[in-house]
């Protein structure tokens, strides 16, 4: 059963990524003036999501790719950078609506394409991607460590249930 929801983490993982990965891309591809820091940082966050999100997927039908604690240290850094390029687009943001032309206009991450209104809305879409991205990994992450300790010792080592040495 916890195979099963690690996969469901990992598969949501995937989607939320791919999402990020495709809208900041397009923000990205579409600016005629550049990108701000805070949209490279978004890129960089998806593509180091999207490594870990597949070394995971890898690791849960090979559980010799998990190399030990090393995946769950992982999910955890994946974590953090996900919900910090959550706070820093909200924050970049603000709260305001697409709609608003002076806003679209004044803000620094909306401005610098042809259609302020899409850039907008692409860029609200991937913050809350990243915050759903976000719970997947840190789910993952919690399902790693109570998964038990069989890949932290990698599988091997003494036999348990077995005659010991001193009984033979």
């Amino acid at each position: 059963m916890a195979q099963f929801a690690q996969l469901a983490c990992r598969g949501a993982q995937f989607l939320f990524t791919l999402l990020t990965l495709s809208l900041v891309g397009n923000v990205i591809a579409e600016a005629f003036a550049g990108n701000q820091s805070k949209i490279n940082y978004a890129m960089f966050v998806s593509v180091i999501d999207m490594v870990i999100c597949l070394w995971g997927i890898g690791a849960a039908f090979k559980e010799g790719l998990a190399i030990g604690i090393v995946l769950r240290i992982a999910d955890i850094i994946a974590a953090l950078l996900t919900v910090i390029a959550g706070i820093v687009l909200a924050a970049g943001l603000g709260v305001h609506s697409c709609g608003n032309k002076s806003y679209l206009v004044s803000n620094n991450l909306t401005n610098g394409s042809h259609n302020p209104g899409k850039r907008c809305h692409e860029l609200q879409a991937s913050t809350a991607f990243y915050w759903f991205a976000f719970v997947a990994f840190l789910g993952s992450a919690i399902l790693g460590f109570m998964g038990g300790n069989a890949s932290i010792r990698g599988g091997r080592g003494i036999r348990k249930g077995g005659p010991t040495m001193s009984q033979v």
